[in-house]
């Protein structure tokens, strides 16, 4: 089963994190869905993500990540050195989500609302609506 990544799909921040991870994930070993879809829904309600989590989600292995947690695991399976951010798995998750909640906190800042934009077909077979 193929791992699935949940991003507020209002966000151009959160847009470009998929398109860079899709960029390098050769092995297409995700699948992505807006929180905000009925798939994106039906994720964090099958998964028992709180409702109140304003993060990045990660389902893989029958459970859910979230934060940083989320985001380092997406990097372990990425192509190329971005492997190596996963050493920062060892540090404590509250000091790890402090930087991921500074980011976030600013993500509308530092990439405005998102722009819809169609997948191209490739992309379009990774994408749950």
């Amino acid at each position: 089963m193929k791992a699935i990544v949940l991003f507020d799909g209002e966000c151009g921040f959160c847009h470009r994190g998929v398109q860079f991870i899709i960029k390098r994930d050769s092995r297409k070993l995700f699948q992505f869905a807006s929180l905000e879809s009925e798939a994106g829904k039906g994720l964090c309600r099958d998964y028992r993500v709180p409702a109140d989590m304003d993060s990045l989600i990660l389902i893989e292995n029958g459970r859910y990540y979230a934060k940083s947690s989320a985001v380092l695991r997406i990097c372990r399976k990425l192509d190329g050195f971005w492997k190596v951010f996963y050493l920062f798995i060892m540090l404590p998750s509250f000091l790890r989500d402090l930087i991921y909640d500074g980011v976030a906190k600013y993500r509308y800042l530092l990439g405005g609302k998102a722009v819809c934009q169609l997948p191209s077909p490739e992309e379009a077979e990774r994408f749950l609506f």
